[in-house]
């Protein structure tokens, strides 16, 4: 199988920070990993444009895309940020990023659907299946995924998308924005009760959300994939499957407190997969979201592209 690798330096520029977990290093450590591993050779490294606003406004208003671009502050220091809520802010690098990111999410999905390659990983940040049509929140600017979604569909004409988001917090923009729309499916689990504190209470049909205690193993979770997504997925025939790939429901990963294991993503993907080659000629777009232990974050990417390449 052909996986291409999308990245780009503009996405570490983004910083809310030193403090901040969700930091360039992440990018940083990912690609250092990657390189030095034996899936490196098995890549198609790429990078992509920047999106546009009416990008953008596939999925968010007008208002949040206002509030990101006339918000960001015109120097970049270490203190200079402009915090759009308690945990997600701005510095002077934040809409060059945020456009890059979602620009990259894109460029995935044009190579996959021309042939390009059969799948795509795509190592981009800021983080978004927490951005909703109109805010920004939970570390997140823009919904990658969902606007990768949206282009899909008008660019290619598809009729059905798979959402998979296996991020330990639920992806609350991405049901926002696709909620009661039966041209996409979207599954996930998430810890509950847990940020962002939703997900539970009367999702509409195409929104397979399944929420999890704190301290759930990857056992449990096999159980769920293969007693829910999977006949969901399989009944819905997608044909481009997108993932909100968060790795932070790792157990060495302190920002929640599941127990997957670097195993559990790799056979999470190989089920994903099946699905993709059996309704979708194998097309996977998969879009970084959370991890932020950076030695846990390195091995579960690998594990996820060591199947998408076939190399396991």
């Amino acid at each position: 199988m052909k996986t291409a690798f999308f990245s780009h330096d503009d996405c570490k520029l983004h910083e809310m920070g030193a403090w901040h977990p969700e930091a360039p290093s992440r990018l940083q450590a990912i690609e250092d990993a990657v390189r030095q591993s034996v899936v490196a050779a098995a890549l198609d490294w790429r990078s992509g444009p920047l999106a546009t606003e009416a990008d953008l406004a596939r999925v968010h208003t007008a208002d949040a895309i206002y509030r990101i671009r006339e918000n960001c502050p015109s120097r970049q220091s270490e203190y200079a940020h402009f915090p759009l809520d308690a945990d997600t802010g701005l510095n002077a690098h934040s809409w060059q990023a945020a456009l890059r990111a979602a620009g990259l999410a894109m460029a995935a999905v044009d190579a996959v659907m021309q042939g390009e390659a059969d799948n795509a990983f795509c190592a981009i940040r800021p983080p978004g299946h927490h951005a909703s049509a109109s805010q920004s929140m939970g570390f997140c600017l823009f919904n990658n995924v969902a606007i990768a979604a949206r282009y899909a569909q008008e660019r290619y004409g598809l009729k059905r998308i798979a959402i998979v988001d296996f991020d330990v917090h639920h992806g609350n923009g991405t049901e926002d924005i696709f909620s009661g729309d039966n041209s996409i499916l979207m599954t996930g689990f998430f810890q509950h009760p847990f940020y962002p504190y939703c997900g539970t209470e009367f999702p509409a049909e195409n929104m397979l959300n399944t929420p999890v205690d704190a301290s759930t193993d990857g056992e449990v979770i096999r159980r769920i994939v293969n007693q829910s997504w999977l006949p969901a997925m399989q009944r819905f025939k997608p044909e481009l499957v997108l993932i909100s790939a968060g790795f932070d429901a790792h157990c060495d990963d302190e920002m929640a407190q599941m127990r997957l294991t670097e195993a559990d993503y790799a056979w999470m993907t190989q089920q994903i997969l099946q699905v993709a080659q059996k309704h979708a000629s194998g097309r996977i777009v998969s879009c970084l979201e959370g991890g932020y232990n950076l030695n846990a974050l390195s091995k579960s990417v690998i594990a996820h592209l060591s199947v998408l390449t076939g190399l396991t």
